[in-house]
């Protein structure tokens, strides 16, 4: 599989899996016509789209993404905050395995609070395989309770470090944040917990602007893991 980054952070977020067995968007958190942009017009040739959670920067153009004729995969209370109905959507549960065409997807519990008003928010990152391979999608997250073995690509959702965070950050803001998004220390702990053997490459999503620094944060989970990291 391969996984392509065109928008990430907290002005919108929008990703792509292709694989043998088809392609997936994931998390279309800016407008329809950037999703169209960087598709290049060719919606017809996407699978089925994946949204993790139902705040703005990940779920933007989902209902234009519906109204494109394109299958949408939410847990029920993402569908509920975004109002979303009718015969595109497709209700997926924590650990329950779905399809779409040849893709195997698991939906793994994420652990995420809204940064303005301390809000526990439900959503899930997806765990994607096809026949020859496996990638994890894991995105606002403060930590990761599971472990996984055998993935060809992690991407995940790296916003902040102690070393880089902004200083004037107000003390409710930064307990907020800790409870919303992981740390470049977390990310770290999770790499060494899991079974690295096999990936190829990893992905570092959504790396705040204010509080965090994309090279940096390269090179010390490139250090950390001794993979090829993309920002």
């Amino acid at each position: 599989m391969n996984f392509t980054t065109y928008h990430s952070g907290s002005k919108g977020n929008l990703y792509q899996v292709d694989g043998d067995a088809g392609s997936l968007l994931i998390d279309p958190g800016v407008t329809i016509r950037k999703v169209k942009k960087a598709l290049n017009f060719k919606l017809s040739e996407i699978s089925g789209c994946l949204c993790s959670h139902h705040h703005a920067d990940h779920s933007k153009a989902i209902h234009d993404i519906a109204k494109a004729g394109i299958d949408c995969f939410m847990l029920k209370e993402t569908a509920q905050a975004l109002k979303f109905s009718g015969h595109r959507l497709n209700v997926i549960e924590p650990l329950r395995q779905f399809k779409i065409g040849s893709f195997s997807i698991v939906p793994v519990e994420i652990h995420h609070q809204d940064v303005i008003t301390g809000e526990r928010i439900p959503g899930v990152g997806f765990l994607i395989s096809d026949r020859t391979d496996k990638l994890l999608y894991f995105c606002d997250s403060f930590y990761c309770k599971y472990r996984f073995g055998q993935l060809g690509i992690i991407a995940l959702g790296v916003n902040y470090s102690k070393k880089t965070m902004n200083p004037n950050l107000n003390t409710a803001r930064k307990k907020r944040l800790f409870k919303s998004h992981m740390s470049l220390e977390t990310a770290i702990k999770f790499f060494k917990a899991n079974d690295l053997s096999k990936i190829r490459e990893i992905h570092l999503l959504h790396i705040s602007s204010e509080n965090g620094d994309p090279e940096y944060f390269k090179s010390e989970i490139m250090k950390a893991t001794g993979k090829p990291v993309f920002v």
